[in-house]
């Protein structure tokens, strides 16, 4: 069988990549003396005066939501939206203030709409910040019949003083991971070509390998970070942090990375997620496909001084590990 590849799959990283350096000037054109960071980063900081700083983010859950559609099962995507939008700006030592989100669909139901809506109030409940609006659209004309989208807008403060940006970090610094629980919200189009038109499963299809059904291992809610961001603030100098969403470690751990450093990362520390394999085997996928597509069991990265690694780990729990190092070289990553 060929090798699938996330392009094959209908989502061009590559292209998305060139786009938004195309896009990302039209935006800049735009900037005042209040922005403080440059597009291509979690999250932007703008300057509102004296030592605050706001931080937002945009995102959504792509088509995971095909997943929770095919499912029943609605209230879950929006605990993964706004938990995915909170770990960005924690990536930048942020707290949250307040969510808003945008359901654009077809011809859902109130009830369902009333799921979605249960998930992102339990989500906003997690991060103690309220859900102060939002947007709902009903736009047949662009959503097939009872497919949806939905996107979140965070907004976050940090003091001036202790935002994160990943410019402290040096060659020697040690890289810390937090595991995922599975997909979080990110490659679901390579999941779902591979385990559904390759592999013929059903959401309701039983894998012992996974202990559950398709449905609910692609369904595992994305993992919320930002309390452990909360927790290891207070005692440790964390120098960078990285969300690993969509392009993988490759893709996210070099936001951070100051132009003279490179990140080694090792793909054996982190824990073997049963999804990820099944997912390779079924799609006779490549690892450097993977690494690119998936978390791959890479959460969250803390970045710290190295005589630090060993107390970060301790702060963080037993789950925590050291996933690499920074190196001298060219800001890129290597997966080893």
């Amino acid at each position: 069988m060929d090798k699938i590849t996330y392009s094959s799959a209908g989502v061009d990283i590559d292209a998305a990549d060139t786009a938004l350096k195309r896009i990302s000037q039209l935006a800049k054109n735009t900037f005042t003396h209040n922005v403080l960071t440059d597009i291509g980063l979690f999250a932007g900081a703008y300057n509102i005066g004296g030592r605050k700083i706001l931080l937002s983010s945009a995102d959504g859950v792509g088509t995971k939501i095909i997943v929770a559609t095919m499912a029943g099962i609605y209230n879950t995507v929006g605990i993964d939206l706004v938990h995915h939008c909170a770990n960005d700006i924690a990536v930048h030592n942020a707290d949250p203030l307040f969510f808003l989100d945008y359901i654009g669909h077809s011809n859902l139901s109130v009830e369902k709409i009333a799921k979605i809506v249960e998930g992102l109030s339990a989500g906003c409940s997690d991060i103690r910040a309220p859900l102060i609006g939002g947007e709902t659209a009903q736009m047949p004309s662009i959503y097939p019949p009872d497919e949806f989208d939905l996107v979140g807008f965070i907004v976050g403060i940090v003091e001036r003083d202790d935002i994160i940006l990943g410019n402290k970090i040096t060659p020697g610094d040690a890289i810390i991971a937090l595991p995922s629980n599975g997909l979080h919200t990110n490659g679901y189009s390579l999941a779902r070509k591979t385990l559904f038109d390759i592999g013929k499963f059903s959401v309701d299809t039983y894998i012992d390998e996974l202990g559950a059904t398709t449905g609910d291992a692609l369904l595992r809610t994305h993992t919320l970070y930002l309390n452990d961001v909360k927790k290891l603030r207070e005692k440790i100098e964390i120098k960078g942090m990285a969300h690993i969403t969509g392009g993988g470690v490759p893709g996210n751990l070099v936001r951070i990375l100051p132009d003279d450093c490179t990140a080694i990362v090792k793909k054996s520390s982190a824990p073997k997620i049963p999804i990820f394999e099944l997912i390779r085997r079924i799609g006779n996928i490549d690892d450097a496909e993977m690494f690119k597509t998936f978390n791959m069991g890479f959460g969250f990265l803390f970045v710290v001084a190295s005589d630090d690694a060993d107390n970060t780990k301790k702060i963080l729990g037993e789950k925590a590990f050291i996933a690499g190092e920074i190196a001298h070289g060219d800001k890129s990553i290597e997966i080893i």
